[in-house]
């Protein structure tokens, strides 16, 4: 079982009024939030998973709770709060990509403390972490403290996934990230990521120093230009992405993280030790097995993620 941490919360999507009227704005709203959809990505794969997160008591916050109950995700590490269901206003560009305007002081996702955090047994075969989860409080501080508690003991991932609209203190997100790499043991990134994080350096330079801790690959996802593979002991390689006729490109980062954990797992390499044992091969399989279920969800509007059964 595969635990992922962080926020659960409701994307609403713009649309085009009938009616032409300038004063009126339609809204779909979708469950999601990246380790949200993380968690629902491993489970339509196949994986069995526990979402780690708060969820508000309100209406939106049941509507969280009973998505991730009818996905099939483990309800066992959900913690209520009385507080109001974080809301991201999205908005996609003519390219697909999204652009976010978030609504979430003091909303329920943020307020896991210390004193929440679970004891883990042995069928919990590693962590996900990522997003505006990483630096938000006190949830921020409290993941933390996990990953330093099980970093070694279990398989850890990291998805930075910057979003700056719920803390744009990029300096925070920085350090954070600085302190979160050598605890990982794979880290899957996006170019967009490290323009924001580190735009006056090469990205190839900053992923060789992240592979000088105890990581062992990291994915570099570039949109239509696909992704590339940096491996400590094998070098760099790059995919082309999936031809596809994109609707946009919501979910398909978190789509990509789920299936890297899904090889893993469907090859018993879910482990510190089976990360640190992967031939070349291997992780070229897991690569392009990563693009194609992302190729799927952006060919779909929203952060629909892809099921076993449609993957290769």
């Amino acid at each position: 079982m595969y635990l992922v941490c962080g926020e659960a919360l409701f994307d609403f999507f713009s649309e085009d009024d009938a009616s032409g009227l300038a004063s009126k704005v339609n809204f779909k709203a979708i469950a999601g939030g990246s380790p949200f959809n993380v968690a629902v990505g491993l489970r339509r794969l196949g994986v069995d998973s526990a979402l780690f997160g708060g969820l508000s008591t309100d209406y939106l916050g049941r509507r969280l709770r009973q998505v991730l109950r009818d996905e099939g995700v483990r309800p066992d590490y959900l913690v209520d709060f009385a507080a109001p269901t974080t809301l991201a206003m999205v908005a996609v560009g003519a390219n697909g990509s999204p652009h976010y305007s978030f609504r979430g002081e003091g909303c329920a996702d943020r307020q896991l403390s210390l004193a929440h955090l679970p004891a883990l047994g042995p069928e919990v075969r590693g962590l996900h972490i990522g997003s505006f989860s990483l630096v938000v409080q006190p949830i921020g501080d409290t993941l933390l403290t996990l990953v330093q508690r099980e970093s070694g003991k279990r398989l850890i991932t990291l998805d930075p996934n910057v979003r700056l609209n719920p803390e744009p203190n990029i300096d925070l997100w920085r350090e954070r990230i600085a302190t979160l790499v050598p605890l990982a043991d794979l880290i899957k990134v996006s170019d967009e990521d490290l323009s924001l994080l580190y735009p006056e350096q090469d990205p190839q330079r900053v992923i060789e120093g992240w592979l000088e801790h105890r990581c062992q690959i990291v994915f570099l996802t570039r949109g239509g230009d696909g992704a590339t593979a940096f491996s400590r002991q094998h070098g760099t390689w790059s995919v082309p992405a999936a031809s596809i006729k994109i609707a946009d490109t919501v979910g398909a980062g978190d789509t990509f993280q789920a299936a890297l954990i899904t090889w893993l797992t469907e090859h018993g390499l879910d482990s510190v030790e089976g990360v640190q044992q992967l031939a070349h091969e291997q992780i070229d399989a897991m690569l392009r097995f990563a693009v194609q279920a992302a190729a799927l969800t952006c060919s779909k509007t929203g952060p629909d993620l892809p099921y076993r059964h449609q993957l290769s």
